[in-house]
């Protein structure tokens, strides 16, 4: 036992004083019983202020009021997260340098019951070099990452400060960007600044003596964020700052990072250090933005003029749309008349000087709210907001007038007209695409009139075509949108009751133009190409329906699409309807397809192919509207039709017209003798019902039965007549 004691005081204590590493003893009441030499230069304070006191003089200050509350409750508990494991400690040291340790904290417990004493050893190892390099590797990787990501320069910005805050405690971080052309300094981020401090430096404007200052002495910066400003920051708590122009690798200054301190006894070593260290981050991400822009100014702005391009012009317009409420402008077309003549007697390079004079001069009329483009050629676009139409008259004589003024282009004196093409929001269209087509109608009226005059879209000469080009342009938007739908008009058995199938017919509802009829957007969309693919969606549509009506236990046992002429001009029909009928799980004789009479008139050897590969599918052929066309009775039995439909025409007076009655019946006949099944459209009254089924009329459409029906209440319609037995039952 004695060569123990002599151990412990002879050998122990001497190590523990000699430790490369800051050793401190806390004693029963928290206080300091042992500190050795190391800790002693670790913290800066020397052994004889500190043997006695309170521990928490050596805790961070912002710490420092939990401090014993943790240790009792370990004393008590025995429960904490420090106790027994190492951790890193980042505090200032007497001096203010920066200090980052790596603390193990351990619990020492001496004697049993009321003799029972708990003592702490805390073992402190300098880390700093280590912790810095891994902050600023730490730093460099989010950055990269940022940049990679295509995050904004602003986040970018906010993230490189936050982390900057993060490592130098009481800081304040903000990078300012240089707008090299205004010399002006603009904050792309700051997020712990006060308010006060943000609003005086934001938006400084620089001389050029200061610039070239930054550029050959990028640490001369605080002359710039700080000399002037110090009062202020002082009376907000900011102390000193650290600061450094971003330098590009090109040598040109980009703007500057800034860090605030909140203390003024910090060593500005690390500080600095974080500040260099941030430049190189810094100059990516502006230089990263930088290049963004001039790929949008590149792929949004006409290169000759500066002016926004067609592209970027129709996005501005959406927007201006989307907006909602009273929004409303004016969009004026310019049209430079005899601008080709201009080209080809003056050259390319001549007609360019030409044309950036022209968009000079529409520039030097608007306003700041005002959207100016050119989309292409001579071809000038200008948006103005709340526009009304004596203001839009008096827009447009400025925009003549203004073009019409003598032009000199080399050494050519040229006098110049033009033509103004006005269309408005929401009265001229849904879209970008329809006021710009009804502009540009016009825009050509206007030149047709003569030279130097203005026309407002809408006029009686252009209306039909106007609106052709209006409705077309929102067809196939909505087409895109998914904002057309299908109603079902059930077909009944004259004589079983039965439900014999369901006819599909399309239905547009738009936001802005309301219900459009169906006659009317189908001849818009053979007009304008879309005839296609609205066939081709309406197959698909029902097709989907018929399987969600089947999960649903309705049983519906075909349904018929029309298709038009043009459908049956491309071969590969046939093989898309079966891929279809195969990805629903639909047997062939669930769809019927319907055909016009000018499909029956088209002798192409290319139709008929299409049709006989149709049937020979096993889908259904209906020859629709039978009798209204010019059809013949030989090209009716060549075709592999299954059904005939006869138009609603001869059933309108059907009652009381014998010529209609004795037509009908001969068609009933035909059909019947060639196998076919004949359908009666525009069912509408009970006599009428009765007649049909007096002349053995196989299947009746109309009215008197149900309406168009969305699929929800055709469901419903179906569940009321299955639990009556009977189809063939007149709608209330």
């Amino acid at each position: 036992m004695p060569e123990i004691t002599a151990l412990t005081t002879e050998i122990l204590l001497p190590a523990l004083e000699q430790a490369i590493d800051a050793t401190v003893i806390i004693g029963q009441d928290n206080e300091i019983i042992f500190y050795n030499q190391a800790a002693a230069s670790l913290w800066g304070i020397p052994r004889e202020e500190v043997i006695g006191r309170n521990v928490d003089c050596l805790v961070p200050v912002r710490l420092r009021h939990e401090h014993d509350r943790y240790i009792d409750r370990n004393r008590e508990t025995g429960h904490n997260r420090i106790v027994g494991t190492s951790r890193e400690v980042e505090f200032t040291r007497a001096d203010g340098e920066y200090i980052c340790g790596e603390l193990s904290l351990s619990k020492v417990e001496i004697g049993q019951g009321a003799k029972r004493q708990i003592y702490y050893m805390g073992v402190m190892k300098n880390v700093t070099d280590e912790s810095q390099r891994r902050k600023i590797l730490i730093l460099q990787n989010d950055v990269l990452q940022a940049l990679a990501s295509d995050m904004l320069i602003q986040d970018i910005g906010e993230l490189i400060c936050r982390k900057v805050e993060a490592f130098v405690p009481n800081a304040v971080a903000a990078m300012l960007v240089l707008d090299r052309s205004r010399r002006r300094l603009s904050i792309a981020a700051s997020p712990g600044m006060p308010n006060r401090y943000r609003t005086a430096l934001d938006s400084m404007e620089l001389s050029a003596e200061q610039v070239e200052t930054l550029r050959t002495a990028p640490d001369s910066s605080n002359k710039v964020v700080w000399d002037g400003y110090s009062s202020l920051a002082r009376s907000l708590g900011l102390e000193r700052c650290c600061s450094s122009a971003i330098i590009s690798r090109t040598g040109q200054v980009m703007g500057i990072f800034a860090l605030y301190l909140r203390g003024d006894d910090t060593d500005l070593a690390w500080p600095q250090r974080v500040v260099s260290t941030s430049m190189p981050f810094c100059a990516l991400a502006i230089e990263q933005n930088e290049t963004r822009q001039h790929i949008a100014q590149l792929s949004n702005f006409d290169s000759l003029t500066g002016l926004l391009n067609r592209t970027s012009l129709h996005n501005v317009i959406e927007r201006l749309i989307m907006r909602g409420g009273d929004s409303q402008f004016s969009l004026f077309m310019v049209d430079i008349d005899r601008f080709r003549d201009i080209n080809d007697a003056l050259g390319h390079v001549n007609a360019d000087r030409f044309l950036i004079e022209i968009g000079r001069r529409i520039r030097g009329l608007v306003n700041d709210e005002y959207i100016v483009s050119r989309s292409g050629g001579d071809e000038f676009i200008i948006i103005v907001p709340d526009c009304s139409h004596a203001r839009a008259e008096q827009f447009a004589e400025k925009l003549i007038n203004a073009i019409a003024r003598p032009l000199q282009v080399g050494e050519n004196t040229l006098t110049i007209s033009c033509c103004v093409g006005i269309s408005t929001f929401p009265e001229n269209g849904p879209d970008s695409e329809s006021l710009l087509s009804l502009a540009d109608a016009a825009a050509r009226q206007a030149k047709g009139d003569g030279r130097g005059l203005y026309r407002f879209a809408g006029h009686e000469k252009n209306q039909v075509a106007q609106e052709r080009l209006m409705l077309g342009s929102a067809l196939r938007d909505s087409l895109s949108k998914g904002m057309l739908n299908l109603h079902y008009q059930p077909q009944v058995e004259t004589m079983t009751g039965g439900l014999y199938g369901v006819e599909a017919l399309s239905r547009w509802h738009h936001p802005t133009l309301g219900n459009i009829y169906p006659s009317r957007f189908i001849a818009v969309a053979e007009e304008t190409g879309q005839i296609e693919a609205i066939g081709r969606w309406s197959l698909q549509e029902a097709c989907s329906q018929m399987v969600r009506w089947d999960r649903d236990g309705v049983h519906v046992p075909t349904v018929a699409v029309n298709l038009s002429a043009v459908h049956f001009r491309n071969r590969s029909l046939p093989e898309y309807i079966a891929n279809l009928l195969g990805q629903h799980g639909l047997t062939p004789d669930r769809l019927t397809v319907e055909i016009t009479e000018s499909v029956m008139m088209d002798s192409s050897s290319e139709t008929e192919e299409v049709l006989h590969a149709i049937r020979r599918l096993d889908v259904g052929l209906s020859m629709d509207d039978f009798g209204t066309g010019y059809s013949s009775l030989s090209r009716l039995t060549r075709l592999p039709l299954t059904e005939i439909k006869i138009d609603r025409s001869f059933i309108n007076d059907f009652e009381h017209d014998t010529n209609a009655q004795a037509v009908t019946m001969a068609v009933i006949g035909i059909g019947s003798r060639l196998g076919m099944t004949v359908v009666t459209e525009g069912v509408e009254t009970e006599q009428q019902w009765r007649l049909l089924e007096e002349l053995h009329c196989d299947v009746m459409q109309g009215y008197l039965f149900a309406r168009p029906l969305p699929p929800a209440e055709l469901e419903k319609w179906f569940r009321e007549r299955q639990a009556r037995g009977s189809f063939v039952i007149p709608s209330a």
